[in-house]
């Protein structure tokens, strides 16, 4: 009991910065960093002009920028060292269960991304819910639609990830009132949400981004940083093609959409991750297949850099311990035996190390997507959802093999490889390893790979199997299996919460 009262006191706090009562439209004073003041007669205001809405939007953009653990960092630990991508890394006992397949509930690494998820859901909420009560009435509906529409696609993209991850979460979309004597029994509930099944998770991703379809931003070929009408589209095909409300024919229409709207691959894969002659910005920013990303002007340094390898605008800036999601021998020898050296070259880099963790310290792999200071961080990308497409079209009912395999050979044909075999073309399981195959290759270590193989139930085919030919990977600790799907609901929050279930197999 000690512990739920304690958690009680928490979330009373957090209530407290994320809820306000009715408003009054009345002159406003008594400000704090809690409210944005109060009406004479004592009620909280939210938000007391457009000035205060357009600077919390500004956060909601922030946390996807700034809030760089679980947007990103950790989310490549997931994607890419649970699967077959890369090692751990380093040897911190948080990270290494990930690369062995030994995730406890008690995981830190767990906790922090449950909790963040949490935290950027009940930001959008703030918004979604408050946006329409602005005091001194300066926001017109035009302005509310277009508010609400991107905190809509802020909190699609957090319980997209969360729902992956998780599997089954609180569905989340009001905000708790204050507990009082009076309203106890109602209130003290929604502090200890249930969780709600993975398609009621998914049903509410997709209303969200349904419905801000209609009023989002349309789409910018100069700014990629914005929730635009093509974030939406984008979302909605990769949303379809999860289990849960599995619709090949929905993935096909928006990426087809996304095309209309502009998006097209880079003529150079290169362009994508370049930094100019004298590695002192990116070659470009918003390049045409960039759907969403992060941006980082010089002076303004991306440290998730740090995390993964070096800052090549400061050389021997944070190159003194070991680093995450070191690229695995098994991912290395599957760019060589495709000849895929251009891919392999933007993938992974060797430097001199002062650790030899997993290789010789003289000649040492890191990951190379992230590789400055000034690096955007790719949320969305079109040859994603272009290949996204031939998996549709590979998975469909009655599969269209032909344009899957166009699609592949335009992916690869960009980086000179040669089109798919015809003894690979003509069958469709034969078709569905080559397709995986091109998007690991294409889009390692952006936090792709762990979601295909669980889309695909490819987990235990391909990760039970990794650990007898990679030579370098630590001992498995634990066999994959159905219950890997999704990782441990972290055990402090259900200690918290009595509501809350562990998931099977934790």
């Amino acid at each position: 009991m000690k512990i739920i009262y304690r958690y009680l006191l928490i979330l009373l706090v957090f209530s407290t910065l994320l809820s306000a009562c009715s408003l009054v439209r009345d002159p406003l004073d008594s400000y704090s960093d809690i409210t944005e003041g109060e009406t004479v007669t004592g009620e909280k205001v939210v938000f007391k002009d457009k000035a205060a809405v357009d600077n919390f939007l500004a956060s909601l953009y922030n946390q996807m920028r700034d809030r760089q653990e679980h947007w990103y960092v950790d989310l490549l630990l997931i994607a890419e060292s649970h699967a077959d991508n890369a090692y751990a890394g380093t040897t911190g006992a948080q990270v290494v269960p990930f690369e062995s397949n030994a995730i406890e509930g008690s995981n830190s690494v767990v906790e922090r991304d449950w909790d963040r998820y949490l935290e950027d859901i009940a930001r959008a909420n703030r918004l979604i819910i408050h946006v329409d009560s602005v005091a001194d009435r300066s926001v017109n509906d035009a302005e509310i639609k277009l508010y609400k529409a991107q905190a809509k696609i802020f909190r699609a993209l957090a319980m997209f990830d969360m729902v992956r991850i998780f599997g089954s979460i609180p569905v989340i979309t009001t905000i708790a009132g204050d507990i009082t004597s009076e309203n106890i029994v109602e209130v003290y509930p929604q502090y200890f949400p249930k969780q709600s099944t993975e398609e009621e998770a998914y049903k509410q991703i997709e209303k969200d981004l349904v419905e801000a379809l209609v009023d989002a931003p349309n789409t910018s070929s100069s700014n990629k940083t914005i929730f635009t009408k093509s974030v939406a589209r984008a979302m909605l095909a990769k949303v379809y093609a999860e289990k849960p409300l599995r619709d090949y024919n929905k993935v096909v229409q928006y990426v087809d959409a996304l095309a209309t709207d502009g998006f097209d691959l880079n003529v150079n894969y290169s362009d994508i991750y370049a930094m100019n002659a004298g590695n002192t910005d990116l070659a470009q920013r918003n390049t045409r297949e960039s759907i969403l990303e992060a941006q980082f002007l010089p002076g303004a340094g991306n440290w998730a850099t740090w995390m993964f390898g070096r800052d090549l605008s400061n050389y021997d800036n944070s190159f003194t311990w070991a680093k995450w999601v070191t690229p695995s021998r098994d991912l290395i020898q599957t760019y060589q035996n495709e000849g895929d050296q251009i891919r392999m070259n933007q993938s992974i880099v060797y430097y001199v190390a002062t650790w030899s963790n997993y290789y010789p310290a003289s000649h040492y792999p890191f990951m190379f997507k992230l590789r400055s200071g000034m690096s955007s961080m790719v949320k969305l990308r079109y040859a994603d959802l272009l290949l996204l497409k031939a998996e549709a079209l590979i998975m469909q009912a009655s599969p269209n093999l032909t344009a899957a395999a166009d699609i592949i050979d335009r992916i690869r044909e960009r980086v000179k490889l040669p089109k798919l075999d015809n003894s690979i073309r003509a069958g469709k399981d034969r078709m569905l390893d080559a397709l995986l195959k091109e998007r690991r290759l294409e889009l390692a270590f952006e936090g792709q790979r762990w979601f295909d193989l669980v889309r695909l139930d490819k987990v235990e085919s391909i990760m039970n199997a990794v650990y007898a030919k990679d030579s370098g990977r630590k001992s498995q600790v634990y066999p994959f299996n159905k219950n890997s799907y999704r990782l441990p609901i972290p055990q402090a929050k259900i200690d918290q919460n009595p509501n809350l279930v562990q998931n099977l197999g934790y």
